[in-house]
């Protein structure tokens, strides 16, 4: 009997899209705005995968403050997504190649599900997607399995048959605690290093690579 397609897990931002670029100038606005001094972009990248107010909360103690950076950030966000934000080469292509072998798709993101949506659409690759799970979708977000098993019960799959690729090491950590497979994307804003400390199963040099590697993993 021929396997079915397997399931393929998406992160959003720094796989899929490259909105890199408007993330840091985000943050880097709402810092000036609100504190007066922006730390090191590399404080910020540590946090990506994990929801904006959870980053938030990891440079100050008051919840008021940081409800207040929260809409400054979404709010200037909003106001240069477009001429900020792209698909990473290769990725349109690749993705409807797996679609092409009927594989079932759900992004797993810690955005919120109207700006993930936003970003789907503006970069081509909305009908690529079967299922969206934003932040509000799950009470606890990656590293916590959470988010990936929701998007599996909606795809109805289990998690030996489904396959998560992730730029962070939240993706790759909330991937291998959900029991799938989990793939590094090597295109994103970390180094090898803080992916591999994560334990990959696979690791993937750039975005045309994914299908065949889905496809080794699909044989039977």
């Amino acid at each position: 009997m021929a396997r079915r397609p397997l399931a393929l897990l998406f992160d959003l931002d720094g796989t899929l899209v490259d909105s890199i670029e408007l993330i840091l100038t985000s943050f880097r606005h709402t810092f000036a705005t609100h504190l007066g001094a922006v730390p090191p972009d590399s404080r910020w990248i540590a946090g990506l995968g994990t929801p904006l107010f959870t980053q938030l909360r990891e440079f100050t103690q008051d919840d008021v403050l940081a409800r207040a950076m929260t809409v400054t950030y979404r709010e200037f966000q909003m106001q240069h997504h477009d001429r900020l934000m792209r698909a990473y080469d290769g990725v349109r292509e690749a993705m409807h190649a797996l679609r092409a072998g009927q594989h079932p798709t759900a992004l797993v993101t810690s955005k919120m599900t109207d700006l993930a949506e936003r970003a789907l659409t503006f970069t081509g690759l909305r009908d690529t997607i079967d299922v969206v799970i934003g932040m509000e979708s799950t009470e606890r977000h990656k590293p916590h399995p959470e988010p990936v098993h929701t998007a599996l019960r909606a795809l109805g799959y289990p998690p030996g048959e489904a396959v998560f690729l992730g730029d962070s090491p939240h993706d790759i950590q909330a991937g291998n605690a959900a029991g799938v497979i989990s793939v590094a994307a090597e295109w994103g804003p970390f180094s090898t290093a803080d992916l591999d400390a994560a334990h990959p199963a696979f690791r993937v040099k750039r975005m045309a690579d994914f299908p065949a590697l889905v496809a080794r993993l699909g044989a039977p």
